[in-house]
């Protein structure tokens, strides 16, 4: 048996006997345990104030091990050594020293690119231009060190095809996937799908909706000017906005000031599995991604296999998953006018076809199916080291 450690950028709050988690995070420890032939344990740093979508369990309950570090603590000198393999994320600068020569085998899962992290550093305000340029230096230092680590380590999990793209390259072992929280109970039903194209065939307001964090780096500061161009255009839609976030006093005056109140809803968060989703399912025709970074967002697969074709910028991960879908439009990026028009403009059979092409596309990569491969790549890069190790130790006999 393979003894398992995975370390994840995860919030964790820890109480007397019962720890919080993210709801979607304990889901997949509970699947990874499950699946995995061998002991698991979970390292996590505390320090979250709050969870958006918590669970809390009782510690002795969890199907896996958890350790648990003060928040910003570095990693204890010989982490992984009880363990046979680590799998650690790579958005954490502080697992970029795991990996290399006499230490425990590491597998790196890595979903920001270098440029993303740059974009983001361009859209953070007040900062002053000295501190913004350390930031900037130490981000390249970091990047460095990133890279130089995904060539020390066993093999690589790329979380889309902007880490694919930058960083496939660096390893002989890469296994690309497309996170998200779809399982087969959640995908858009045949009369849901139905009732969806014969609302497409008729004269009735286009129903867009949009879901997310309402703030700078997902692009929500464009959904009131989007709104408002589109009813320059004369467009009949009402659009839906889930979510929360830094700017969503001013999304909520902003709708007020246009004289959008009668067509553009906000309703905060919601549940995930058991409001938006079906919500999605059964009230909208298209999903609205103004959305600039090129980072994996799980929105846009959970989205589609809602049925919901997309319109979005064509940042570092949509453009790409646009292409390959056939799953929707994608418009150059922070352009309102040329994503106005393509909304407008696009014909509701069209519409409906790419809302056919989404579903499909998104049940290829459904969490089962995802999930099950990122396991049977860990398997195999263990079996491959085990292979080498008895080679090894043969070859020293």
């Amino acid at each position: 048996m393979t003894r398992l450690l995975v370390i994840s950028p995860a919030p964790v709050i820890v109480r007397e006997t019962t720890v919080i988690l993210d709801v979607k995070f304990a889901e997949g420890m509970a699947a990874q345990a499950t699946a995995w032939d061998g002991p698991l344990d979970n390292l996590l740093w505390e320090g979250a104030g709050q969870i958006a979508f918590p669970v809390e369990v009782e510690r002795a309950a969890l199907p896996w091990g958890l350790s648990t570090l003060p928040q910003g603590a570095p990693l204890p000198h010989g982490t992984g050594r009880d363990h046979d393999l680590v799998v650690a994320s790579a958005d954490m600068s502080g697992t970029l020293a795991l990996a290399g020569p006499g230490r425990t085998p590491v597998v790196y899962t890595i979903e920001y690119t270098h440029r993303t992290r740059l974009d983001i550093l361009a859209l953070e305000s007040g900062i002053a231009p000295l501190r913004r340029l350390r930031r900037r230096l130490w981000l390249e230092h970091q990047e460095r060190r990133r890279r130089a680590a995904f060539r020390a380590a066993a093999a690589l999990q790329a979380n889309g095809y902007p880490a694919q793209l930058a960083y496939g390259g660096l390893t002989t072992d890469l296994h690309l996937y497309l996170d998200n929280r779809m399982t087969s109970d959640r995908f858009v039903q045949e009369d849901e799908q139905r009732a969806r194209l014969e609302r497409l065939g008729g004269d009735g307001p286009l129903r867009l909706v949009h879901s997310g964090r309402l703030d700078p780096m997902k692009g929500a500061q464009d959904l009131v000017p989007l709104a408002a161009a589109l009813a320059e255009r004369g467009l009949r839609f009402e659009f839906d906005i889930f979510g929360d976030g830094s700017l969503r006093d001013g999304i909520q005056r902003g709708i007020a000031a246009r004289g959008l109140g009668d067509r553009v809803r906000l309703h905060g968060n919601v549940d995930f599995a058991s409001v938006l989703v079906p919500w999605q399912r059964r009230n909208a025709d298209l999903f609205v991604s103004c959305h600039r970074q090129g980072d994996p967002s799980c929105t846009y697969i959970e989205s589609m296999g809602c049925g919901l074709p997309i319109a979005g910028y064509a940042n570092e991960m949509w453009g790409p998953l646009c292409r390959e879908s056939r799953a929707g439009w994608a418009e150059p990026l922070g352009n309102v006018a040329a994503l106005a028009a393509r909304i407008a403009g696009t014909p509701r059979a069209g519409i409906a076809q790419a809302s056919g092409a989404a579903a499909d596309f998104a049940r290829r990569h459904d969490f089962d199916t995802v999930f099950h491969g990122r396991m049977e790549h860990l398997a195999r890069v263990a079996a491959r080291l085990g292979r080498a190790k008895d080679a090894q130790l043969q070859y020293s006999s």
